[in-house]
């Protein structure tokens, strides 16, 4: 175990504050004592990347942080908005929070106003990885065959569903099959159950498909097909065009032109103080040879390597250090200011729902959501996201 970095259970991590009287201090930054940060299950990348994380923050500044594992992202967020955990390593999941939708559109949650700290773009891209058997060369060729969907993943299954939108498809038009589990879907294309299954490049999964009798392939999202990229971004507007040069079959000689978000995105609520925020993104800009090579991953979060105009605002907290390092530009911040105001449009519109006697009938309080939601953005003149 690294020295002074903790994995606590959810229920020794109730009563951890994310403050501390006591300060450890380096330069001009100061971190709490103890730190609890979210991320997906132990062994992931997220996980992994905020074990390199804490670690630098121990080794530097004294800071003992705790990485919560959890499985999705729910519960991931549930520590840091009960104030718990000072950040979350979130993936796409961080814009359905904001947007109020899938799961975050039940009365429990509602639109979260999740802002970034940093988040990492590295080598590997995220899209449909498909038997090499299976007779598919372009995504197009996917109609009429089988791809994997997971049931309880809405996050998941929507990312299939934008690269299916790529080439002019939806759900309809392929044979959808359903897994408990992201593993049991990629099991199932081994086990030739299923034809396609989403995941990124470098995803232990894909790397067994791609060595099995099937083989493995990844069907390229060119970034010239700019007809193609809006109807995906229509679908899935948190993806960018990358070329993937690590992966599954995909190497720097032999890259292929994808689809990408960041992952992990360490995230804070709008609410947390912007010192704390600062100081945590400072640590990670100025340390960040210290940790970049500790997890597959962890290059990305350079600050000069940063996603920049993405669809979920960057933390005020940050954005002073950012600016620090000279990766801050009037045009970010204006379209920085917009993604706030989003915010504060799908805030005000969740309030007056909650005011309109909303049905009690889990189905029914998502599908009024859907449309109140829906004509607060179109008021304001901001997109969907989310049309049927």
């Amino acid at each position: 175990m690294l020295r002074g970095l903790l994995v606590l259970a959810p229920a020794l991590v109730a009563g951890i504050s994310v403050a501390s009287t006591r300060y450890a201090s380096a330069e001009d930054i100061k971190l709490p004592a103890t730190l609890t940060f979210t991320a997906y299950d132990t062994g992931t990348a997220g996980f992994n990347i905020a074990v390199g994380v804490g670690k630098m923050m121990k080794d530097k500044y004294g800071t003992d942080v705790r990485v919560l594992p959890a499985g999705n992202d729910v519960a991931r967020l549930a520590p840091l908005r009960a104030k718990r955990a000072a950040s979350a390593a979130m993936g796409s999941g961080t814009y359905f929070a904001q947007e109020g939708v899938f799961e975050f559109g039940s009365k429990e949650w509602g639109p979260q106003p999740l802002q970034i700290l940093l988040s990492s773009v590295d080598c590997n891209c995220g899209s449909l990885g498909v038997a090499a058997d299976s007779g598919v060369k372009d995504l197009k060729d996917l109609k009429g065959k089988r791809v994997g969907f997971v049931v309880g993943s809405p996050a998941l299954n929507q990312n299939s569903l934008a690269v299916l939108a790529f080439a002019g498809l939806t759900q309809k038009d392929v044979k959808a099959v359903e897994f408990a589990s992201y593993g049991a879907m990629w099991k199932g294309l081994i086990n030739n159950d299923v034809d396609a299954a989403f995941g990124t490049t470098i995803t232990g999964p894909a790397k067994e498909a791609e060595t099995s009798p099937r083989g493995l392939i990844w069907p390229p999202l060119p970034a010239k097909d700019k007809e193609g990229w809006a109807r995906m971004q229509k679908v899935g507007s948190f993806f960018f065009p990358q070329l993937a040069t690590c992966g599954a079959g995909i190497s720097p000689e032999k890259p292929v032109e994808l689809g990408n978000y960041p992952y992990p995105i360490f995230v804070a609520y709008a609410s947390q103080p912007a010192d704390q925020v600062y100081a945590i993104t400072k640590a990670m800009i100025v340390n960040y040879d210290a940790y970049k090579d500790s997890a597959p991953g962890a290059g990305g979060l350079g600050a000069d390597r940063q996603t920049k105009n993405w669809v979920v605002p960057v933390h005020p907290g940050a954005v002073k250090a950012l600016k620090e390092a000279g990766q801050w530009t009037d045009a970010q911040e204006a379209h920085n200011n917009k993604l706030i105001k989003r915010q504060e449009v799908l805030g005000a519109a969740w309030t007056e729902y909650g005011k309109s006697n909303p049905p009690s009938d889990d189905k029914a309080f998502l599908d009024g959501w859907m449309k109140a939601r829906a004509a607060a953005l179109a008021k304001a003149d901001m997109p969907n996201g989310f049309e049927e």
